[in-house]
C-alpha cells in the first residue's frame, strides 16, 4: 500500500511532518510518497537518516498556507495538496493524509476525485474518546449549512465506518439536539430526525452535547458549523483542566505526591485524550480515500493518520459507501424547502 502525505502541511512544516510518515513507513510497513518542495524534503530525509526504497518524493514546488482562503488552490496549481490528491485520481497512491489547510483539502478533494455518486456533501468524520471505547462524530466542519438529506447520509456513512473499520454490529446512531425529546431542534434538526427515523438506521433519536463522551450513541450525527463548535469546545476543556492541574499541583506538596502515585493512571488518561493518537479525521464520501489532520499534528499524530489511511483503505470503506448510498431514498420535500 502506497499513502501520499502532504509534506508541507501542518503548522510545524516538513520536519514534523516527514518524522511522521518515516514513522508509519517502519511501524506499518507501507510505502509513503512525500509531497511537497523536493530539495527541502530531500535535505530533512538526509537530517533524518535518508529515506529507503519505501519512500518517494513527488515534488510540488507550491504550498497552501493555513492562514490562506479556501480559493487558494486556483492559483497554486502546482500545490501540494493539489499534487497529493492528483496521485490519488491516477491510482499512484491508495490514499492521501495532510494536516494542512482543511479548507483547502475539502475544495480541492471534491474538485479532483470528487464525491461517491449519490454522496452530495462529503463530511468529516473523527472518533473521540468515551466511557464505553468511542463515538463517531460526524459532521465536523466540512459543511457548515447543510439539509436533512445531508445529515442522513452522514448517518450511513458513520454506520458504514463503525461497522468495516472498528466492527460494531448494528452501531447506535444518535443525532446532536438541544434536547432529547423527538420535537426539540431547529427545523434541520425535526426534519432530519423524522428522516433517520423512518430509516433501516439503528436511531435512538436525538442526544445532547454532555451524551457525546458518555458512549450513549455510536454514531453523533450533525452539521458541521454545529460539529466543528462541539469539538474546539472539548479541546479546550481537555487543554485547560490539564493546564489547571499543573498549575494546581504545584503549590500544594501533597498534591505533588498524590500526582506521583497517580502518574502512570493519569499517563493513560492523557494518551486516551490525545488527538494524536486518533490521528485524523476522514472526508467520507470521496471517490478515493482522505485523512485530515490537526493543523498542530505532531509526528505521533502524522504516523496515525498515516496508519488510519491505511484501514480505510483495507476495509473498502470507499466501496461500501458508494453501494449503500447509491440506494438511498430522496426524502419528501417539506414544507419551506425544509429538505
Amino acid at each position: 500500500m502506497r499513502v501520499a502525505v502532504d509534506a508541507m502541511g501542518g503548522d510545524y512544516g516538513p520536519a514534523v511532518t516527514i518524522e511522521g510518515a518515516l514513522g508509519a513507513v517502519r511501524d506499518f510497513g507501507l510505502e509513503v510518497v512525500l509531497v511537497g518542495e523536493e530539495n527541502l524534503i530531500n535535505r530533512e530525509l538526509r537530517r533524518l537518516g535518508g529515506r529507503g526504497p519505501a519512500v518517494t518524493v513527488a515534488d510540488a514546488p507550491e504550498a497552501i498556507g493555513m492562514g490562506e482562503g479556501v480559493f487558494a488552490f486556483r492559483r497554486k496549481r502546482k500545490s501540494s495538496i493539489r499534487i497529493g490528491m492528483l496521485l490519488v485520481k491516477e491510482g499512484e497512491a491508495d490514499a492521501f493524509v495532510s494536516a494542512g489547510n482543511t479548507a483547502a483539502v475539502v475544495a480541492v478533494s471534491q474538485k479532483i476525485l470528487g464525491p461517491l455518486g449519490g454522496v452530495e456533501r462529503p463530511a468529516l468524520a473523527l472518533l473521540v474518546p468515551t466511557l464505553a471505547g468511542s463515538t463517531l462524530l460526524i459532521d465536523i466542519g466540512a459543511n457548515a449549512n447543510c439539509r436533512p438529506r445531508h445529515l442522513e447520509q452522514f448517518a450511513v456513512m458513520g454506520r458504514i465506518v463503525m461497522e468495516s473499520v472498528l466492527g460494531r454490529r448494528h452501531p447506535r446512531v444518535g443525532l446532536m439536539s438541544i434536547g432529547e425529546e423527538r420535537g426539540k431542534g431547529n427545523d434541520l434538526v425535526r426534519t432530519a430526525h423524522e428522516i433517520l427515523a423512518r430509516s433501516p438506521l439503528n436511531f435512538i433519536g436525538n442526544v445532547e452535547g454532555k451524551d457525546l463522551f458518555s458512549g450513549k450513541a455510536d454514531v453523533v450525527v450533525c452539521d458541521g458549523f454545529t460539529g466543528n463548535v462541539v469539538l474546539k469546545a472539548a479541546e479546550g476543556i481537555v487543554e485547560n483542566l490539564l493546564a489547571m492541574a499543573r498549575r494546581d499541583i504545584g503549590r500544594d506538596f501533597g498534591a505533588r505526591v498524590g500526582f506521583f502515585l497517580m502518574k502512570r493512571q493519569l499517563k493513560r488518561l492523557y494518551r486516551k485524550l490525545d488527538y494524536a493518537q486518533y490521528g485524523g479525521a476522514p472526508l467520507l464520501g470521496l471517490d478515493g480515500v482522505c485523512v485530515v489532520g490537526h493543523g498542530r499534528s505532531s509526528a505521533l499524530a502524522v504516523k496515525n493518520a498515516v496508519r488510519m489511511a491505511r484501514e480505510y483503505v483495507r476495509s473498502r470503506v470507499t466501496d461500501k459507501i458508494r453501494s449503500e448510498i447509491g440506494g438511498l431514498v430522496r426524502p419528501v420535500e417539506h414544507a419551506g424547502g425544509a429538505t
